[in-house]
């Protein structure tokens, strides 16, 4: 009789560790990798909930409980399944420094070093009704992590952006000399391969608008984008897909540099946007060692709700591992 007992309380011991080893080898193993930029992350969104290969989750806190998270069937890009993110209102009328956000982010252990170059890739289709005022709108973003009692608004050093209702893309570094246009030295615009730029003096960054829709003029964007940034270069190679396109999938090199060794790259729908090089991202006390990747609805308080679609998240260590269609650009 006791060696039956004991019989069973070692097959029930063993069946414990079994488990466990199942659930390790379910589960992926983010401290295995060599370095976290090497990272293979993907997910399409079709179980119905973030998968574990993704390394994405939602964000819980005050600005983010404006959002609400779907995952659905209806309207995919590819797959069984696709995510939908809603902004609803929720700051109080004349709320000063509010905003609303659904964002998703990377989760804290597959997070890339700060000096490491990592490729993204996502599909979005911005839903019915597209905003088309100038206030705040982000639909991606790339950040530097910042320490907490950091003195400081960082903004995003990478972003995709929403003006009246078109398609923007900006990068971000400390304040860097600008030549105002019409001025003394940029009479008539900006020289070949010059950023188009606005110092926020306050802020103490500058912030550069790289990237357009398709068909557009930097007239059909705002005016505060009114200066010439020579250390940031941009290469033109195409114009950024109509919001009206639908789907549009994007791809991203993230290689923030603000030291002057940036480099950026964005590819849409296949084809060659723009490669920016130059001080992208920030330096200072209080900035953490990591960079890390948020999508979502972000804007400042408004009225209505607001809604973006993605679709097939991906991310690795090299622009081959992430795009679907057309060329990689030179690395």
């Amino acid at each position: 009789m006791r060696l039956r007992r004991v019989g069973r309380r070692l097959g029930r011991r063993l069946g414990r560790i079994v488990g466990l080893a199942l659930l390790a080898l379910a589960t992926p193993s983010y401290a295995a990798a060599q370095d976290e930029s090497s990272l293979l992350l993907k997910d399409g969104f079709d179980a119905g909930r973030f998968a574990p290969e993704g390394g994405l989750y939602y964000k819980d806190n005050a600005e983010q409980r404006a959002g609400l998270v779907t995952f659905q069937e209806k309207s995919v890009l590819d797959g069984r399944g696709a995510l939908t993110l809603s902004v609803k209102p929720l700051c109080a009328k004349g709320a000063r420094n509010c905003s609303e956000r659904a964002e998703v982010w990377e989760k804290p252990e597959v997070l890339a070093s700060y000096d490491q170059t990592v490729w993204y890739g996502f599909a979005m289709r911005l839903d019915d009704p597209v905003p088309q005022d100038d206030a705040r709108y982000v639909m991606a973003q790339w950040k530097r992590q910042i320490t907490p009692g950091a003195e400081g608004d960082y903004s995003p050093f990478l972003a995709l952006r929403l003006f009246r209702g078109r398609l923007g893309v900006t990068v971000e570094t400390d304040m860097i000399e600008v030549f105002p246009i019409g001025g003394a030295e940029r009479p008539d615009g900006c020289l070949p391969g010059e950023a188009l730029a606005l110092n926020r003096r306050v802020a103490r960054q500058t912030r550069a608008l790289v990237a357009l829709q398709t068909g557009s003029t930097r007239a059909d964007y705002p005016a505060y984008f009114n200066a010439c940034a020579p250390a940031i270069q941009v290469t033109h190679h195409a114009g950024l897909p109509p919001v009206r396109a639908g789907w549009i999938d994007f791809v991203f090199r993230s290689s923030p540099g603000p030291q002057g060794n940036g480099h950026i790259e964005i590819v849409a729908n296949g084809l060659h946007v723009a490669t920016i090089k130059g001080p992208v991202g920030h330096r200072g006390s209080g900035l953490g060692k990591k960079q890390y990747f948020k999508f979502g609805p972000y804007r400042a308080a408004n009225k209505g709700s607001w809604s973006i679609s993605y679709d097939d998240f991906r991310r690795g260590p090299r622009c081959a591992d992430v795009i679907r269609n057309g060329q990689c650009p030179p690395e």
